[in-house]
């Protein structure tokens, strides 16, 4: 500002409430964002920085932030101190949501169907929000439907039933954990998985659910069936036949969210989805490449004339701020002023990976994630260090007909095998661990296989294994991955090589046990 020109009261600390990129990355969320002091990384892994030298296949768990992402969260940073001059926090945090809200909605290419868009911290923040609005105003406790947490998330019943689900919220207050806020709901989840990781009958699962939900019908209760697409596994449970089935028969008894967290969908999916008059939770942080806890709740126009009048409870405050929803929405009113500007950056990087993977050619995508999956499966079934946990195909026909890039396979779990005479014994869950944390170090800095720094998606436990609790790792595929794949003549190959070259790395290590 011009010399002798006081300085406005909210410009004068916007240094505190904006400090560096790097720290404003990991503020606005619970404790799961927040950085060990010893290793530098949050509970995912991921430090806020930019890590060129990491192969990273781990998308399923999170995303290390890129450099696009993070020069572009930078660059917002600074206009933010810009606008401080002049603005109050509230004012510049409402007007960036406003600009974010509208191209999150353009480059899913559902601007058209209008549906209604909530910001939170993250995929169990929505899941949270999205519960309280389904069951707000019943006399009698609604039933929440649900996969089990282990392809979910550990922090997602609890939210769903309308406990605090960590020591601290994503607005930073402090909460008991476990805690009922308020507007508690019970909560049923199905497993999809026996005791040996193997998949149960998709029918069984579909049949179990629908039980579920046919008993709280008739009961006078309300239903929020939660629908995975896709599951920490890369599963689709239960079935969008059963679900569309259940929503159409219990009409205004049933409300459907789709978990939808790994943003692993093309754009029609995600109309067809709000066409069906679905929820649809997103987040930023998994397949499409943006740091670690950004989230948002799509609510398709045919259930927000419902949903827009449902009052939320007093505790929800700790969670979410009034900008963050829509205008004109009840469930505002109880909410504070909070600017959540960590959310605001970490949502930039998203949508600037977003972005560079909307512009290529979606038959590409296709053929590049076709051969990426190929490439990877054929690898797990040759190696007797690996044995691939089964992955049931993605079927979404009763969705909608059409062929699309999201039908291919892109989480890859698989259970790691000491090479024994005779056969193999499955490594252990604290095993698999260590090896998981291996895979992200140079063990020789001599150059070879054993200096590549890999990162997969975190353990994932998958029931036993001859009297093992045995847990998976993922190998993924993303969004920047594509990008990167689609560059130039060759890059395909090599970002299948790099995936190739990590399974090659665990194999090594898990030899070395």
């Amino acid at each position: 500002m011009s010399p002798g020109i006081p300085v406005p009261h909210y410009a004068r600390h916007a240094e505190a409430w904006l400090p560096p990129t790097a720290e404003l990355l990991v503020q606005g969320g619970d404790m799961r964002i927040a950085l060990d002091p010893a290793l530098g990384t949050n509970q995912y892994g991921c430090r806020p920085l930019p890590d060129a030298g990491l192969l990273a296949f781990g998308s399923s768990t999170a995303s290390v932030v890129s450099e696009a992402g993070f020069a572009a969260a930078d660059s917002l940073r600074q206009q933010l101190l810009r606008a401080a001059e002049t603005e109050a926090q509230p004012a510049i945090y409402a007007r960036e949501l406003g600009r974010m809200r509208r191209e999150l909605l353009e480059l899913c290419g559902v601007a058209g169907e209008q549906p209604e868009c909530v910001f939170a911290a993250s995929g169990t923040d929505i899941h949270l929000l999205a519960a309280q609005l389904a069951g707000n105003g019943q006399n009698e406790k609604p039933l929440t439907v649900m996969t089990e947490a282990a392809e979910t998330g550990s922090g997602v019943p609890s939210a769903l039933a309308g406990r605090h689900f960590s020591a601290r919220s994503a607005l930073g207050v402090a909460v008991a954990q476990g805690a009922t806020m308020a507007g508690n709901m019970q909560v049923v989840a199905v497993p999809v998985r026996q005791r040996d990781g193997m998949l149960r009958e998709a029918a069984a699962v579909d049949a179990e659910i629908a039980v579920q939900v046919r008993q709280a019908v008739a009961a006078r209760r309300r239903v929020l069936l939660v629908l995975t697409d896709v599951s920490k596994t890369g599963l689709m449970v239960p079935s969008s036949a059963c679900v569309i089935a259940l929503h159409r028969q219990f009409a205004g008894n049933v409300e459907v969210l789709v978990d939808a967290c790994q943003f692993r969908l093309a754009p029609a999916t995600l109309r067809a989805y709000l066409e069906h008059g679905f929820m649809v939770a997103l987040t930023g942080s998994k397949f499409v490449g943006g740091p670690s806890f950004s989230g948002a709740l799509l609510i398709p126009q045919s259930a927000a004339r419902c949903l827009r009048w449902r009052a939320l409870p007093p505790a929800v405050a700790a969670y979410s701020s009034r900008v963050e929803w829509p205008g004109n929405w009840a469930a505002a009113d109880a909410l504070g002023e909070a600017a959540n500007f960590g959310l605001l950056l970490r949502w930039e990087a998203a949508l600037t990976e977003l972005r560079s993977f909307r512009v290529l050619p979606e038959a590409e995508v296709h053929e590049f994630l076709q051969a990426f999956a190929d490439a990877v499966a054929g690898h797990l079934a040759h190696n007797p260090a690996f044995e691939a946990l089964p992955v049931a195909p993605l079927d979404r026909r009763a969705l909608l007909d059409r062929p699309g890039w999201d039908q291919v396979q892109t989480i890859f779990p698989f259970l790691l095998y000491r090479p024994l005479a005779g056969g193999g014994k499955p490594l252990s869950r604290t095993e698999t661990q260590q090896v998981y944390r291996l895979l992200q170090d140079d063990l020789s800095g001599s150059g070879d296989l054993l200096s590549l720094r890999c990162q997969l998606g975190q353990p994932v436990a998958c029931g036993e294994r001859d009297g093992t609790a045995v847990s998976a790792l993922r190998l993924c595929a993303s969004a920047r991955l594509a990008v990167e794949a689609l560059q130039g003549r060759d890059h395909a190959q090599r970002v299948i090589g790099h995936a190739i070259a990590a399974l090659d790395k665990a194999a090594l290590i898990v030899s070395t046990l």
